[in-house]
């Protein structure tokens, strides 16, 4: 009778259950885990590092909706994934990480990469299991892959000793294990709410005088792109979205209110928050950001969030549904403010003033380059591109700050950026994840020079996929800039070395992607960078864009200056 050993059952378990892809780096005990996904018909991303895989693997979830898989090796890299798990959690995104671990009859002994992974992983995990035998694995694989997308998402963690990978069980017995086993479903699409607080919502909508809609990335985890559009355009409440939400409606939107974000979040009495929490990326919900007397209707998978944030009303599961009952509501007594509405044109109003502050910066041509000047020329091209839009994965402070304002989002997810926990380091991770995701569109990372060195050497990965990914650097030398030390802090012994915020000025960050057969542009002037986009977004082959800025050219922490 054939047999098979566990390495094989998982990745039977992983296929069954509809795993596509996994990211990760091979080593002692999973390598053969590995090879056994990719021959089952799982495509299998290989990292440098666990790091930049796990935060592929996080992206990956937001961006399919289907958890994405991180496979680590043992003690340390195991650690090294917490990057990525850790991440997914905070974002509220569903990944699993799956991780060897030392032979259970040598634990405590000291054996190689000996670590209590579970222990580890608590923190940063909904749920950790571990396959203690071989014929536990179907059932672990199954509820982490349930937990990770049950209820609010998150990273789910798999310990997988290395003597239930070697051991053997009959083939017909596997498929017994795997025909019993099924995905729990998802109880997002049951809803928790009475038809007394939906109507009371729409009435508080209905009545207010500068209503607010506002949506996140829970709305864009929903698809909820075409229920809010349906809510904004029948309403005409204006509309805003935070960094991950952008694009669910285009930001060139008549009711778009990015621009004039101050004033619509400290003057209006109504906000309808849509997947969005309201934690530091929405100052809280508190003044004197807020206004005082401003009611919350707050829209979450979680119960747990509505008791957390004590918002007027809360209504709570899978976003799109929510919208989709409240636009039901609506059209049985419909309302809209209409373009002449006092709200409406103070908004309107403003965002032009606005937006036409920024053009003015925008329009000069300043070189050497500051951070206006290049980014509206990679806007530009962006726009030029059309539908599908590309995904654009921006980090770094002054670098992803100035990009929020300036490119164009006009697609559901297609932004991926430093997200609820500002984590640097997340580039690569995401490029390559939304490659994977959405082979259709072209990836564009507008990174600063720090946060690129972070994963700069999967550069490698993306040419030995051949991955469609344009990482455009914005080198000014440093974190934030050049030297931005106060004369009082040049002193002691190693006053001579470079400060903590610097880097060896205008390196050859294009010379990496040379190294391993990708294109590599240096560029300082305008033509030179159109250019260089032009030719990249053609091509849709790896290239790094090193891009050369005045050092002194951002500020200090990009408009987080306070916390610092």
């Amino acid at each position: 009778m054939e047999e098979i050993d566990g390495n094989i059952l998982v990745a039977m378990s992983l296929a069954k259950f509809g795993i596509r892809h996994m990211f990760g780096v091979v080593g002692i005990p999973v390598t053969s885990l590995a090879n056994r996904a990719v021959s089952l018909g799982i495509r299998f991303i290989a990292f440098h590092n666990e790091q930049s895989a796990g935060y592929a693997a996080s992206a990956y979830g937001f961006l399919t909706g289907s958890p994405g898989v991180l496979l680590t090796v043992s003690g340390p890299g195991c650690v090294h994934g917490l990057a990525g798990l850790s991440n997914a959690m905070a974002n509220t995104w569903p990944m699993i990480m799956i991780s060897g671990s030392c032979d259970q009859n040598d634990v405590g002994r000291g054996d190689f990469q000996e670590l209590n992974q579970i222990e580890a992983v608590k923190p940063f995990s909904k749920l950790s299991l571990k396959a203690t035998h071989i014929t536990e694995i179907p059932t672990c694989v199954s509820q982490v892959l349930a937990s990770a997308s049950y209820g609010r998402p998150g990273g789910c963690y798999l310990d997988l000793p290395s003597d239930v990978l070697h051991q053997m069980i009959s083939k017909e017995e596997a498929h017994t294990l795997l025909e019993n086993i099924q995905i729990l479903t998802n109880p997002s699409h049951s809803l928790q709410n009475t038809t007394h607080e939906i109507s009371e919502s729409v009435s508080l909508l209905r009545n207010a005088q500068r209503p607010l809609i506002v949506f996140g990335k829970g709305a864009a985890y929903a698809r909820a792109e075409h229920s809010l559009k349906e809510l904004v355009e029948s309403t005409g409440i204006p509309f805003l979205p935070t960094p991950l939400g952008k694009g669910l409606l285009p930001d060139t939107h008549s009711l778009a209110a990015t621009a004039a974000r101050s004033l619509a979040i400290s003057k209006c009495d109504v906000a309808l928050v849509v997947g969005a929490r309201l934690n530091w990326l929405l100052h809280f919900g508190d003044s004197p950001k807020w206004s005082n007397d401003v009611k919350f209707i707050l829209v979450d998978i979680s119960l747990e969030e509505i008791h957390l944030r004590k918002p007027h009303l809360g209504l709570v599961g899978d976003a799109k549904l929510i919208v989709e009952i409240l636009n039901k509501e609506i059209k049985g007594d419909p309302f809209s403010l209409g373009k002449t509405h006092p709200w409406v044109e103070a908004i309107s109003k403003k965002v032009k003033d606005n937006v036409n502050k920024m053009e003015s910066q925008l329009v000069k041509d300043v070189v050497p380059f500051n951070f206006f000047t290049p980014m509206r020329i990679i806007r530009d091209a962006i726009v030029g591109l059309g539908s599908p839009a590309p995904i654009v994965v921006s980090e770094g402070a002054n670098t992803m700050d100035v990009g929020r304002s300036v490119l164009i989002q006009t697609e559901p997810r297609t932004r991926l950026d430093a997200g609820t926990w500002g984590t640097m380091g997340v580039g690569l991770g995401y490029c390559i994840a939304a490659a994977v995701a959405s082979p259709e569109r072209l990836v564009v990372a507008v990174e600063g020079d720090s946060g690129f060195g972070f994963s700069a050497i999967e550069v490698e990965t993306l040419v030995r996929y051949q991955l469609a990914v344009v990482v455009i650097v914005f080198n000014n030398g440093g974190v934030y800039g050049g030297d931005r030390r106060s004369l009082d802090e040049i002193d002691g012994p190693h006053k001579d070395d470079p400060a903590p915020t610097s880097f060896v000025p205008n390196a050859g960050y294009h010379a990496l992607i040379e190294a391993f057969g990708g294109k590599g542009y240096l560029v300082g002037t305008p033509q030179e960078l159109k250019n260089a986009l032009s030719e990249s977004f053609s091509a849709r082959k790896p290239a790094v864009i090193n891009v050369i800025i005045d050092p002194y050219a951002g500020s200090e922490s990009g408009r987080l200056q306070h916390k610092n």
